[in-house]
């Protein structure tokens, strides 16, 4: 089967043919995948932003749809034709061990779960089964994207109706914390961004307030500070990383929540610690604390019956063999969603 393999640091990733795993061990799940998310984590993986990698080479990618092929002994939340959706979130089942696929005679680790390639063996508790009217394409969308920002706004923003809230960096997840927002009738949305393309996305996604972040530092917080009377809002999510909007989030929010983190060796210093005995807190997200086996399925109910808007996300599509074009598109930030299709 073909896959995306990560075999250096910083270099592109090399696209050959691997070969399955004669065996499926305890809990594993043979799966075909049709189309992969590319995410910020994936980015990360590449330029070694969490420093070396000592599993090097092996293969990437944590949101996909597909459909069960095999299933291996102690496997009994899916079966052979289940459509499925893969996330990195753990869910009800075995967690299994990670595959090892072969390039010639050369060893390529795989995971618990992987999405560049296009035959998957994935732990039973990375798989959850959803209807097969969901594209495969919005099923990718609901193993990471969707599901951080919804979760981020249920169950760790815990945002109530009325309040305010503000998203530095308006990427796949960052538009779905904009969309959780509104549909918890948040009553300010501020979309924060460098690309203005993004900020419309984020308009059509529900923020009320735009705000290009490319202008400086002052110009973010006179512009929140004059929508709110000064007040800040509630919520500051940060999906970029980057040190200086951090702490200019904390200093404007009740409560910051971290979706991107500072690359390895970048300290995150709080400025003006004295100014802030007033209740702050700082929530590092883990992936919205969602449940895949509980809210996939009730997300996957809400796209279906047309409640909720996912196809927009998607802004290019690129075939497995253009994989490098599409994670540079990522890179530059000309992209809501990227997807990879596999067939």
């Amino acid at each position: 089967m073909k896959a995306a393999i990560l075999t250096e640091l910083n270099q592109n990733l090399v696209v050959a043919n691997l070969t399955l795993p004669n065996v499926l061990d305890v809990g594993q799940v043979l799966v075909r995948v049709f189309a992969s998310g590319i995410c910020g984590a994936q980015i990360g993986e590449i330029s070694g932003a969490k420093g070396p990698d000592k599993y090097l080479p092996h293969l990437l990618g944590h949101e996909g749809g597909g459909v069960v092929e095999k299933v291996g002994p102690g496997v009994t939340t899916v079966k052979k034709g289940d459509h499925v959706c893969l996330h990195w979130r753990k869910g009800e089942g075995i967690n299994a061990i990670p595959p090892k696929y072969k390039l010639g005679s050369e060893t390529v680790g795989g995971g618990w779960v992987t999405t560049f390639n296009e035959m998957a063996v994935i732990s039973e508790n990375r798989l959850t089964k959803v209807p097969s009217a969901l594209p495969f394409e919005i099923s990718a969308l609901l193993g990471c994207a969707v599901t951080t920002g919804f979760g981020l706004i249920n169950n760790e923003a815990q945002l109530k109706i009325g309040q305010s809230i503000a998203v530095a960096g308006c990427g796949g997840v960052g538009l779905n914390v904009v969309q959780g927002a509104k549909l918890v009738c948040a009553d300010k949305i501020f979309g924060i961004d460098i690309h203005d393309s993004k900020l419309e996305m984020a308009m059509r996604f529900g923020a009320t307030h735009l705000i290009n972040s490319s202008i400086d530092q002052e110009f973010i917080i006179d512009e929140i500070n004059k929508s709110t009377s000064g007040k800040g809002v509630d919520v500051f999510v940060d999906c970029t990383g980057v040190p200086e909007i951090i702490d200019m989030g904390l200093h404007l929010s009740k409560k910051l929540i971290l979706v991107g983190q500072p690359k390895i060796g970048v300290d995150y210093k709080i400025s003006n610690a004295r100014n802030m005995y007033t209740g702050k807190t700082i929530i590092d997200s883990q992936g919205g604390l969602t449940n895949p086996t509980v809210d996939i399925p009730r997300y996957a109910a809400l796209y279906l019956n047309g409640k909720i808007n996912l196809e927009d996300l998607i802004t290019r599509r690129f075939p497995l063999s253009e994989v490098n074009k599409a994670i540079e598109m990522v890179k530059l930030g000309k992209v809501g969603r990227c997807i990879l299709e596999m067939n």
